[in-house]
């Protein structure tokens, strides 16, 4: 099992501002790989009887459920890993091409303290990897910072039918051990 190490208080609560703003922007649909780093957000978004929330069995149902959630006139966020991002590169043509709005949240690994040297290369390409294949990505690394993106991101994504991942990085994530 791996476990985090404590992050800062104040850090602390920002899964449950995250969530709100997610509500904000009109989220009514999310789905996700389970990931401990979206553990908090993702027992938010359970928990909540005005979202459905959806379990994958690999990321890249993720982008097609957010394009059926769309069409079914649904806001849609896909949570995932920097390593399922490489599940998904396929899969992504799907809303480039289509032009779908697409708003995915990538916890990061491989980067700050990584203990686990499997996680360095998708972590390193992650941004690249988007970027090749169209989705726009914003790398955050405090509260702060992904708040105000995930706000700016929604309108980009929902109201521009642009495709956008916002990168949360390891630090902000705290430490994993196993």
């Amino acid at each position: 099992m791996i476990q985090e190490r404590a992050a800062a208080p104040a850090a602390l609560h920002w899964p449950d501002v995250l969530y709100q703003s997610l509500r904000d922007a009109g989220i009514t649909h999310a789905s996700y790989v389970p990931d401990a780093g979206h553990a908090r957000l993702i027992e938010r978004l359970r928990a909540d009887p005005d979202v459905s929330a959806t379990v994958l069995t690999t990321e890249e149902e993720g982008i097609a459920v957010a394009a059926g959630a769309w069409l079914g006139g649904k806001r849609s966020v896909v949570l995932m890993q920097s390593s399922g991002v490489g599940n998904c590169i396929n899969m992504l043509s799907l809303p480039m091409i289509a032009r779908f709005p697409l708003l995915m949240l990538v916890t990061m690994r491989g980067e700050w303290a990584e203990f686990n040297p499997w996680q360095v290369p998708m972590g390193a390409a992650t941004a690249p990897a988007l970027q090749a294949i169209g989705v726009r990505s914003f790398h955050v690394e405090t509260p702060e910072d992904l708040l105000e993106t995930v706000s700016a991101a929604a309108i980009e994504a929902f109201d521009g039918d642009q495709q956008i991942a916002i990168l949360i990085g390891q630090r902000m994530l705290g430490e994993k051990k196993w």
